[in-house]
């Protein structure tokens, strides 16, 4: 099965060793990729709340130019825009009125024309569902032996009519890949929850706050790390998690946070064999030098 990726904005951006450790991993298992030279930014639900019809039209001219490539399969390496790309595609397949609107938009400005025939699916889907975790297991050379915390986010499982794909309820995809490389996954109630990154620019106490119970949670259940699909979740949950710590400590003195959090893609490569160093995972704000240490 072909795939045409769609990066996303993060992994060209703010986090680039998304992307390079996710090359790294579908090179490994043979994943046939063929990445989409021309593409926009999903709108990640802003663009949606400010102009609607601006927002399908960008994300149908990602799908038309799958389409035109001859692929139906459409891969995302970031749950914000799985939910943000797959949602706008089913509504697109589902309303034939909406389709014809936003078709005169799309060409007009590019001359393209969506069809509806594309698949969206998560790089997690796809080596859950088409891939399969008992092929993965294949791949799995240096078994990881760690307990990790599934941080699924809000758009990898939301809007549910529109993923189709697990129980946005009690989803299960993450910890069977955690299973996959030979780690334990940890139960725990904020694996479901928001992440705080769109809360961030408007209400930072309150996003560091949530930043602080979900990293707070899993550290507390016995976490040596966290892993998430979806980089927004990682750049909140890494990036502002010394920041939660300050706030949290400011009625518990003695908590501390300082858990490292993965790309999937890092999870994946780290039991392929690949080192930290070609993951990327340098350029984390959080060490991951204790779990390294653990694992190795």
């Amino acid at each position: 099965m072909k795939y045409a990726l769609f990066p996303g904005c993060a992994a060209k951006g703010a986090t680039p060793e998304l992307y390079t450790s996710t090359m790294k991993v579908v090179g490994r298992l043979g994943l046939d990729i063929v990445e989409l030279e021309a593409f926009n930014c999903c709108g990640a639900g802003v663009i949606t709340e400010a102009d609607p019809d601006l927002a399908y039209t960008l994300n149908a001219r990602t799908l038309a130019t799958a389409e035109k490539m001859g692929i139906n399969n459409v891969m995302t390496i970031c749950g914000t825009c799985q939910g943000i790309l797959g949602g706008a595609n089913k509504n697109l397949q589902e309303d034939d009125a909406l389709r014809e609107r936003i078709n005169r938009a799309l060409k007009d400005t590019t001359g393209l024309e969506y069809h509806g025939t594309v698949e969206v699916k998560h790089l997690q889907w796809i080596l859950v569902k088409d891939f399969g975790v008992e092929e993965l297991g294949k791949f799995i050379t240096h078994p990881l032996n760690v307990s990790i915390a599934p941080f699924y986010g809000c758009y990898i499982l939301r809007p549910s009519r529109a993923t189709g794909f697990d129980d946005w309820e009690n989803p299960t995809s993450l910890e069977k890949l955690i299973r996959a490389v030979g780690a334990y996954p940890v139960e725990y109630d904020g694996r479901t929850k928001c992440c705080g990154f769109p809360v961030l620019l408007e209400k930072d106490q309150i996003a560091l706050s949530m930043v602080a119970q979900n990293v707070g949670e899993a550290k507390e259940k016995g976490s040596d790390a966290m892993v998430t699909p979806c980089p927004l979740c990682h750049m909140s949950l890494d990036i502002y998690q010394e920041r939660a710590e300050d706030r949290l400590q400011q009625t518990r003195p003695d908590q501390t946070l300082g858990v490292p959090i993965l790309h999937l893609p890092q999870l994946l490569g780290l039991a392929m064999g690949f080192s930290p160093k070609e993951l990327g995972m340098k350029r984390h704000l959080v060490s991951p030098a204790p779990l390294i240490e653990k694992i190795q």
